[in-house]
C-alpha cells in the first residue's frame, strides 16, 4: 500500500532560521503516526509546513499528497483536496456561529468535489451537524454560540473534532490537542477523535503532534517518530513511546 501523504527532504525556515532539516515521513491509509520531542524541535512547523502556512518557507523536499506535490497549493486547497489541522489553539471568531462556520465549510468542500450538485439545505445540514454533535456529545446549544467565543479549552478541541467529522478528511493533523486538558477532558476528546475515524467513509490517516505519552494511552498509534533539531531521528512502534 503506497502512502497518502508522504514527506521527503523537507526542509523549511521561519524569519530566515531553518526549522526543519531534512525530514522524511510515509503515512498510509487509515494509520495513526505521532510524533514527540522536546520544544523547538520542529514538530509544530511540520504541522503548519503541511497545511501550507504562509509564514513558514519551505528551502527543500516536498510534500506530496496522493502522489502529488502540494506545496503549490493554497491551505485552503490543501483542504478541499482531504487535509484537515486541528490548531493547538483555535482562535476565538464573534460574529458568526459554529453551526454557519461549519455549513460554509461543507458547501466548500462539497462544491469541490461534487461541482455539479447543488450545496445542502441549511436544514438537511443542521439535521447532519445534529447527528455529528450527538456522536461527539456536544450540546445542541453550541450550534448558536460565536466560533470558539467563550468556550473552554476542552470545549475548543471538541470544537475542532466536531469541524473535522464534517469535513471528513482523509488526513487529520492534530497539532499539540492534549494541550491545557485536563485527564477527563483528554479522554473525551480522544473517545471523539477515534469517532470521527471509525465514521469515516474512507481510512483516515492520523498524525498526531504530542510532548506527552497521556494521549497515546487514549489515542494509541501504529507508529511514533521523535524529532530532535529539526529532523526525525528514531521510529518505533507504539511501545517505542515509552
Amino acid at each position: 500500500m503506497t502512502g497518502i501523504l508522504s514527506i521527503v527532504g523537507l526542509q523549511a525556515s521561519v524569519d530566515d532560521k531553518e526549522v526543519l532539516k531534512g525530514v522524511n515521513l510515509t503515512l498510509k491509509p487509515g494509520e495513526i503516526h505521532a510524533i514527540m520531542g522536546p520544544n523547538g524541535s520542529g514538530k509544530s512547523t511540520l504541522s503548519n509546513v503541511i497545511m501550507g502556512h504562509p509564514k513558514y518557507e519551505v528551502t527543500g523536499g516536498d510534500v506530496q499528497f496522493d502522489g502529488e506535490s502540494i506545496l503549490d497549493l493554497e491551505p485552503n486547497e490543501r483542504s478541499l483536496n482531504g487535509l484537515f489541522l486541528a490548531f493547538q489553539y483555535p482562535k476565538e471568531i464573534t460574529g458568526i456561529t459554529l453551526e454557519e462556520f461549519l455549513l460554509a465549510a461543507h458547501r466548500a468542500k462539497q462544491k469541490h468535489l461534487h461541482p455539479d450538485r447543488p450545496g445542502i439545505l441549511p436544514f438537511r445540514f443542521q439535521k447532519l451537524l445534529k447527528e455529528k454533535m450527538e456522536m461527539l456529545k456536544i450540546d445542541e446549544k453550541f450550534m448558536t454560540r460565536y466560533l470558539n467565543h467563550g468556550f473552554s479549552g476542552g470545549e475548543k478541541k471538541k470544537a475542532e473534532i466536531l469541524q473535522m467529522a464534517i469535513l471528513n478528511p482523509r488526513v487529520a493533523i492534530l497539532d499539540e490537542t492534549d494541550s491545557g486538558l485536563d485527564v477527563d477532558a483528554l479522554k473525551v476528546v480522544c473517545e471523539s477523535v477515534k469517532a470521527v475515524q471509525n465514521a469515516s467513509e474512507e481510512p483516515m490517516t492520523i498524525l498526531m503532534v504530542t510532548h506527552y505519552q497521556r494521549i497515546l494511552k487514549y489515542l494509541e498509534p501504529d507508529y511514533v517518530h521523535v524529532m530532535k533539531h529539526g529532523k526525525i531521528v528514531k521510529s518505533g512502534e507504539k511501545e517505542f513511546a515509552r
